[in-house]
């Protein structure tokens, strides 16, 4: 069996941390990448992650993605480009119409029925028209702040409250999920950001609050979220942010989520670049209320980059596996590192 082939579009922290995730990784080759960064453009992928190609042939990145689809054979796309359903749309479209897989790290398709339906059940549409599949999912979500609760609920006869709190560092991340937090702001302009919504936060609450209820069928009648800015006591800086005293460092978001009147779901996430430059630690808490009740502590946190590089690459061969059309992790085998061949997982 060949090689599984991927193309990857978007190559900052994301995409590149796949590329390098990989080419350590047996039975598949990254065939083509697309990014529109001018510095990025035109070099070989192997020389812009600083690893050695080792005789595999140059993979020179593109700006046209349509060029790298015509000329290059693909069994998936990774595409780290996004992080709304709607701003995805076209590429995820134009993906699936050229018949590749697509495993997409946008944080609300995760679960885009949410707040997307109409674009969701489009998506289905074409995916299932063209025989191939398209999953959104990352460590949150896609993973801690649902997939894990999900997991925990199965040993326990009923479910009457959920809460979970994921405390992390956004420092792995790239310059749009910096933008999304507001970091580096000062406070007055980021209390702007949220009302005019150029800070959004945390994406995916509502994802990850709809995948938890409908996957244990409690049927959500509200969803309140909350924002507001975590405040840096001193300098901080990452390669895609600069924060000075008194400005922005992160996000606090909560989400609530109500059934019949009650709150069932509460969900809270902190999120800041360096955190431990004011001695916080990081971690991920869940915490259930049911028979028997249910309490998880991981320290520090599950880290949000290898994480949701890892994420997507572990899917490959499950998504390739699919049935076609518009998936979430609730419909696929569990997550797991693959440390084998990719290729002994596909069902031939």
């Amino acid at each position: 069996m060949e090689n599984i082939k991927v193309i990857i579009w978007g190559f900052g922290a994301m995409g590149s941390g796949m590329a390098k995730m990989l080419v350590n990784k047996k039975g598949v080759e990254i065939v083509g990448v697309c990014d529109k960064a001018e510095h990025r453009v035109g070099k070989d992928m192997y020389e812009v992650i600083g690893v050695k190609s080792e005789g595999d042939k140059p993979v020179i990145i593109k700006d046209n993605i349509e060029e790298i689809v015509k000329n290059t054979k693909a069994d998936v796309a990774l595409l780290a480009t996004d992080s709304f359903t709607r701003g995805a749309f076209d590429k995820i479209k134009f993906i699936l119409e050229n018949k590749i897989n697509v495993i997409s790290t946008a944080e609300e398709m995760a679960y885009p029925e949410a707040q997307e339906p109409e674009l969701a059940k489009e998506l289905d549409r074409i995916a299932k028209e063209n025989g191939v599949t398209v999953l959104g999912t990352g460590i949150n979500p896609g993973f801690v702040l649902d997939l894990l609760i999900l997991a925990l609920t199965g040993t326990c006869e009923n479910v009457e409250h959920i809460k979970a709190a994921r405390v992390n560092d956004l420092s792995p991340f790239g310059h749009a999920v910096m933008v999304e937090q507001g970091v580096g702001l000062t406070v007055k302009d980021f209390e702007e950001g949220v009302k005019n919504g150029k800070v959004a936060g945390h994406v995916g609450f509502p994802e990850s609050i709809r995948m938890v209820a409908d996957g244990i069928g409690w049927e959500v009648e509200k969803i309140d979220q909350t924002r507001e800015a975590i405040v840096s006591n001193v300098y901080r800086e990452t390669p895609y942010a600069k924060v000075e005293p008194g400005n922005v460092a992160g996000c606090r978001q909560c989400g609530y989520a109500y059934v019949d009147g009650e709150m069932k779901i509460e969900m809270e996430h902190p999120q800041q670049i360096l955190p431990e430059k004011e001695n916080l630690e990081t971690g991920d808490y869940i915490w259930i209320k049911g028979t028997p009740n249910i309490s998880m502590e991981i320290k520090p946190e599950i880290p949000g980059g290898i994480g949701t590089i890892s994420m997507c690459v572990n899917m490959i061969p499950h998504v390739i596996n699919a049935r076609p059309g518009l998936k979430t992790m609730l419909d696929l085998p569990v997550p797991r590192a693959i440390m084998g061949d990719m290729r002994d997982i596909i069902e031939r």
